[in-house]
């Protein structure tokens, strides 16, 4: 028997596109799965430090820190079709104000600060724990801040305005969706593993599609203060087909984002990216 790691966020689409995989409704024969939750933050940072999981979320923008190590799987990823990460404020700035603002961020390895800093590479930031991002605002410590996971959607009840979607900002310069998060697997498990676990992924992802009702209750207990139409909404965002295979325009976004990402001084190295499955 062949135990395999797996490590993703505790969150309402990561769990839904796990929940084959979590409850054994997917076997396959020889592996047995290990499940870790945790904020994306600590799995970009595990991953580039110490290679720990045999299978981890990441942010893509964290990707070029840990290729030597982790190839991308095929499926598993998070994209905005002209939707993502969200600067919202307490006032309605405009474009060009908002680069004269100092914004709260989930995080410096996240892709919605990648992609800020391709936007406004001027712009300074503090790192706050995303959950803490639109209290923080609210409690008068920041005037914006960069959103990602719930609340794209909760946003507007505290009374913020939103600036700008970063999502819809990279469809009008690149008419690309924007790749958020995706899965990496660990090179050392061998090839043969490699497809294996990539196929039982995208088969936990079917299986999910295909059994939304019991998939999407399971994830309910990770959305946080979402009620059930705005996590049936959050989950139909960031896992659908995209999910179950990139595309040519997925896999060239990703490409492109991170190719922009070094291009612009933001990422030292450049990305070699290869995808099992």
């Amino acid at each position: 028997m062949k135990d395999i790691s797996i490590a993703h966020s505790p969150d309402s689409d990561d769990a839904f596109m796990f929940y084959g995989l979590a409850t054994n409704k997917i076997r396959v024969p020889g592996y047995k799965f290990h499940h870790t939750l945790t904020d994306i933050e600590t799995l970009n940072r595990r991953a580039i430090d110490e290679a720990f999981y045999d299978v981890t979320a990441i942010s893509f923008h964290a990707y070029p820190y840990m290729q030597e190590n982790y190839a991308l799987m095929a499926c598993g990823g998070s994209v905005g079709e002209g939707y993502g990460p969200m600067i919202v404020a307490r006032h309605a700035y405009s474009q060009e104000e908002i680069r004269k603002v100092k914004i709260a961020i989930p995080g410096v390895l996240t892709t919605a600060y990648l992609t800020l800093k391709i936007f406004a590479p001027e712009i300074e930031t503090v790192a706050v724990p995303f959950d803490r991002i639109i209290p923080e605002i609210l409690a008068g410590n920041f005037d914006a801040g960069l959103i990602i996971h719930e609340g794209q959607l909760t946003y507007s009840h505290s009374g913020l305005h939103k600036v700008l979607d970063l999502g819809q900002w990279w469809r009008e310069q690149t008419r690309l969706p924007l790749p958020l998060g995706g899965n990496a697997i660990r090179r050392s498990l061998g090839q043969d593993s490699m497809l294996t676990v990539t196929q039982a992924l995208r088969d936990s992802i079917q299986h999910a599609l295909d059994n939304r009702e019991a998939a999407l209750d399971y994830a309910m207990q990770f959305a946080r203060d979402l009620d059930t139409r705005l996590a049936d909404k959050f989950v139909g965002m960031y896992v659908n087909e995209r999910t179950l295979n990139y595309g040519e325009d997925g896999r060239e976004a990703i490409r492109k984002l991170l190719q922009m990402g070094h291009e612009r001084g933001i990422i030292p190295n450049a990305a070699k990216i290869d995808f099992v499955g």
